[in-house]
């Protein structure tokens, strides 16, 4: 044999060896040949690279190879030229094999289709198409695997634009009938959520074969498309192919996302009957499955069953007692998973987190955070961001900033979870900081941040920055996100610009419950009462759905306003429709009633209740002390206290309130001091005003004095202008100095402070003090609010001013009320309206000035309205002593009863008497 021939055996031995994956022997027989005949040629260099390839432990061979290559001249030749490339490229050197790819001396198709799948193998889109831009300028003419490849490298790098002129270029090169190119531009538009697109190509490909249909189900599915997924299945089915453990696995997740379970039991069975064997995809797949469908107990035979090693089979068993909201169960998962050795992975303690969470059980989450520190994975962003929406959702609001300070790479998740924390507990500032810091740091906010930083501008009514928040909804790409949009309105709506609101609502083509709750809500909070009733009202002409926070929107919206009768017809509406069973619905329904002056509807409503609340407790307590029930409402606080829950602030001004009402000095005190001692309720300002109520109304004016300069706190305008107010009632000028001074102090443009010490000085004589006070208004431009009352007679609210001569009924008014005056002068009334001004001035004046507004409007109410209905009349201030004892004489004349409410209380006038007990 010649030494040519022996050469040729030893090549064909070399590449026998390379198709078997030989790699030992290969590079072994490559050795003996350099042994016996000294040069080695290219096809034997090649020989050695593709033995080298997929095994990581023959680099310093490689390398050998390679350099052999060089030295034997061979180092620009494609043939090894192309498998370095492609060995390089695979094992991530990437700048190794474009410097052999350089280096080429010509370049083929598969040089290109190297160096670009590396790039797409390896996640650098960019350089990939920038690679095949050179391609192009090249003039080479790419061939279906290069595009195939490019495209990959755009999906991966989610370059949806550039894979856009990729696909152009394959309509150009006439590549559109290539399946794997076709199954490349359906991943592409999978990913970019194009599920339209992806349907044409897939509808215009001649041939489809099981990746097609793979990646479609498995693109749909992911998206939770469940039930076009199904479709294609049975496309899929229709084209006689038979399904594999990928098609499979992708359909029970789109059978679980639908919540298809039966659909999913027979995936279940064919898995079973075709003998397919189940790998840890498809197990998952199938816990899954169950676990969403509800079939816990299904999802645990397939656990116990299943391998136990694969902590994703733990993490699902986590999430399915996480879903019923066993944390009890799902607990002792997860101390099994430990004791089996299991290491937890970055999926494990949200699954757990979340079910503390969604339980309540903060302090057990604290345990698992304190675990996720000892294993290492309090710095990854997945397990923060659920931290961080933990703590936030509890109020724990530092821990959840600490949280996010604590983490190194910050993402929008984790961001916006501190956002929405914020936004919960209404601290709207803290939550706009923290959405200007995570633009400052770069991070683009999605739809959800941008929802609760407009959620943060309507709490504070920051209308200037909702603008800006509006603009970048429409920079970002989310114009057409509906939950944005409801946001929007309902910010619009709570800043008052109806016109603004209007239109976005109007805009939005597909409304839901949201929608219409956000403008009633967002009107109702604006003070725009009549447009929040006016939408509640077309709402249901739409015949669109009501739910809870419809009723109690449209309910607070009556109550407002104090329109008993619109109220009542929502009451009807909201019984009709089933949801007066809801306490938040029964609650604000009490309220209503509350402020309407229908407290025996409110009681009614309250006692007819099958599960009360805090708030329940609350608000009945307040209407009773607000009506003049004040031992109602101390026997309504026991019997709360006796149900075992705890009161709160709201609950004690409530308390406080009635004491005050019915003179409860002692007993007042009493409830004060329970707060902190007994309670933990630390007292605020308000808590304060209420005990100088108290003392002030029973005429313990110095123990009052005492007890606000002994306050742990600086005393508030409230506080200064209870005792202000009492000190005018019990003519105690030197203490009403004082508190007139802090006030004045507090509040200088206030009229109220002003007319308090002004008739302060009115009542003791003093009117030089008071024309002084008087002139202090005029030259400082603070104006007295003038009184003014309301009354509803044929559904219109008619409005009266002191002396008021306006009203179209002026002098029959002004003529009833001279005659029901005299009927009670028969009975005893005499007009005590003189004491604010001195003779002179009582000379100077037209008597009908000293007729208050609620005076004419009661009159009125009594000329209009039947006898059988009460007279139900707002007032803007205090009502004075005379027109109190004016309407306890009235009712008594002519048997009405007449609810006045003014800016403190109702009072509520029968048979000569008010439900105050004149002391008010």
């Amino acid at each position: 044999m010649t030494r040519r021939d022996a050469a040729a055996a030893l090549h064909r031995s070399l590449s026998r060896f390379v198709a078997h994956e030989e790699a030992e022997i290969t590079l072994s027989l490559v050795a003996a040949k350099a042994r016996q005949h000294g040069a080695l040629g290219c096809p034997d260099l090649a020989s050695a690279v593709r033995a080298c390839r997929g095994h990581g432990d023959h680099w310093p061979r490689v390398l050998e190879i390679h350099a052999a290559s060089v030295v034997r001249g061979f180092g620009s030749d494609r043939l090894i030229g192309n498998l370095l490339i492609d060995v390089y490229a695979k094992n991530g050197l990437l700048q190794w094999a474009r410097q052999v790819f350089e280096g080429l001396s010509v370049r083929d198709h598969v040089s290109w289709v190297a160096m670009l799948s590396g790039y797409a193998q390896n996640g650098l889109g960019i350089e990939a198409f920038r690679l095949f831009r050179q391609m192009h300028r090249a003039a080479v003419v790419p061939t279906p695997y290069v595009l195939s490849s490019v495209l990959s490298a755009c999906t991966k790098a989610e370059l949806f634009a550039q894979g856009r002129l990729v696909h152009a270029q394959v309509y150009k090169q006439g590549f559109c009938s290539e399946t794997f190119v076709g199954n490349a531009l359906i991943a592409l538009y999978l990913r970019y959520g194009s599920f339209k697109l992806a349907d044409r190509v897939f509808s215009d490909m001649p041939f489809c074969d099981r990746v097609t249909f793979n990646t479609l189900i498995s693109g749909h599915a992911q998206c939770e498309h469940g039930e076009r997924a199904l479709e294609i299945f049975d496309e899929m089915q229709l084209s006689g192919l038979r399904p594999d453990c990928v098609t499979v696995a992708s359909l029970l997740a789109a059978c679980a996302n639908v919540g298809d379970l039966q659909k999913g039991k027979q995936l279940h069975a064919y898995l079973l009957k075709a003998g397919m064997s189940v790998d840890y995809i498809t197990e998952g797949s199938l816990l899954d499955l169950y676990v969403k469908c509800g079939d816990i107990e299904t999802a645990h035979e397939i656990f116990n069953s299943g391998d136990r090693t694969n902590v994703v089979l733990w993490n699902l068993m986590l999430v399915a007692y996480g879903q019923i909201s066993d944390l009890a169960k799902s607990f002792e998962i997860f101390c099994q998973m430990q004791a089996a050795g299991i290491r937890p992975n970055q999926f494990t303690y949200p699954c757990i987190l979340r079910t503390c969470t969604c339980s309540g059980h903060i302090e057990l989450g604290e345990q698992i955070h304190s675990l996720s520190i000892k294993t290492g994975f309090e710095s990854d962003m997945y397990v923060s961001g659920v931290l961080i929406d933990m703590y936030a959702k509890y109020g724990w609001l530092d821990k959840a900033h600490r949280v996010l300070e604590m983490l190194g790479k910050k993402d929008v998740v984790s961001w916006t979870s501190m956002i929405a924390g914020y936004v919960q507990h209404d601290l709207c500032e803290e939550a706009l900081a923290t959405f200007k810091e995570m633009q400052d740091c770069g991070i683009w906010p999605d739809n959800i941040g941008l929802a609760s930083a407009a959620s943060a501008c309507a709490g504070i009514k920051a209308m200037r920055q909702g603008l800006q928040i509006h603009a970048r909804v429409y920079v970002s790409g989310y114009s057409a996100d509906v939950s944005i949009w409801n946001t929007l309105v309902n910010l619009y709506a709570r800043c008052g610009r109806s016109e603004e609101a209007f239109s976005l609502f109007r805009a939005i083509e597909h409304k839901d419950e949201i929608t219409w709750n956000g403008l009633i809500s967002g009107f109702g909070q604006s003070g725009l009462y009549e447009e929040a009733l006016k939408v509640f009202k077309q709402m249901g002409q739409t015949g669109a759905r009501y739910n809870v926070f419809t009723f109690v929107s449209s309910i607070s919206a009556s109550a407002n306003m104090a329109d008993i009768k619109q109220g009542k017809q929502v009451h009807c509406r909201a019984i009709k429709t089933g949801h007066t069973s809801e306490t938040e619905v029964s609650n604000a329904l009490i309220s209503l009633y509350g402020k309407c002056g229908s407290i025996e509807d409110a009681k009614m409503e309250f006692s007819e209740m099958s599960e009360r609340n805090e708030v329940s407790w609350n608000t009945i307590i307040t209407s009773c002390s607000q009506h003049g029930r004040g031992l109602e409402a101390l026997d309504l606080f026991g019997q709360m206290k006796k149900e075992g829950l705890k009161p709160n602030d709201v609950t004690f001004i409530g308390v406080l309130a009635a004491c005050s009402h019915v003179g409860l000095v002692e007993e007042g005190l009493s409830h004060f001091k329970s707060m902190s001692n007994e309670y933990g309720v630390t007292p605020i300002p308000d808590h304060y005003a209420c005990v100088v109520d108290i003392l002030g109304r029973a005429g313990q004016l110095d123990r009052a004095r005492k007890f606000v300069e002994e306050m742990p706190m600086a005393a508030d305008a409230m506080v200064w202008r209870t005792l202000l107010s009492a000190c005018k009632v019990h003519k105690n000028i030197e203490i009403g100095e004082l508190a007139a001074k802090h006030l004045l102090e507090l509040e200088p443009h206030d009229s109220a402070s002003y007319v308090l010490l002004s008739n302060a000085y009115a009542v003791t004589g003093k009117w030089s003090n008071r024309d002084h006070v008087r002139k202090l208004m005029r030259d400082r431009g603070v104006k007295k609010e003038p009184g003014r009352s309301w009354i509803e007679v044929k559904s219109a609210v008619h409005a009266f001013f002191a002396g008021d001569r306006l009203h179209p009924l002026a002098d029959q008014i002004y003529s009833f009320l001279a005659d029901l005056n005299d009927r009670i002068a028969k009975i005893g009334y005499k007009q005590d309206n003189y004491h604010l001004f001195h003779e002179k001035e009582q000379e100077q004046r037209d008597p009908t000035s000293f007729v208050h507004s609620e005076k004419l409007a009661v009159a009125f109410g009594l000329m209009s309205l039947p006898p059988c209905m009460p007279l139900r009349v707002i007032k803007n201030l205090r009502v004075c002593n005379d027109c109190h004892n004016w309407m306890k004489f009235t009712s008594d004349v002519t048997g009405r009863e007449i609810v006045l409410r003014d800016v403190h209380r109702f009072h509520h006038f029968t048979n000569g008497s008010c439900s105050c007990g004149d002391f008010w």
